[in-house]
């Protein structure tokens, strides 16, 4: 715990407990999400079959990315997961969304 507190500059326990509660929401919410966003765009596994999955998981990356920090902000821990999205999209390779001075 100490190690994972150093890395991620968490200064104590009930703010790494706060912060582990809304990865834990966002992943439910996430998922759960899912299901209506495509219905509302019309994807369907009748309609898709094999790639139905793929698309799901492809829909559902944005929308992660969307709660986690919309949840963090919530949950007091906007600046901690704003910084931590940041990261996350520019080891992806997105970094480019995020001009920094």
């Amino acid at each position: 715990m100490k190690k994972l507190k150093e890395r991620w500059g968490v200064q104590s326990n009930f703010q790494l407990t706060i912060i582990f509660i809304v990865f834990a929401i966002t992943g439910s919410a996430s998922a759960i999400a899912s299901k209506p966003v495509c219905v509302w765009l019309g994807i369907t596994k009748d309609d898709f079959g094999f790639f139905f999955t793929p698309i799901r998981l492809l829909l559902l990356f944005p929308l992660y990315q969307v709660l986690l920090v919309s949840i963090g902000f919530l949950f007091g821990q906007f600046a901690f997961f704003w910084e931590f999205e940041k990261k996350m999209l520019r080891s992806i390779g997105l970094g480019f969304l995020f001009k920094e001075k």
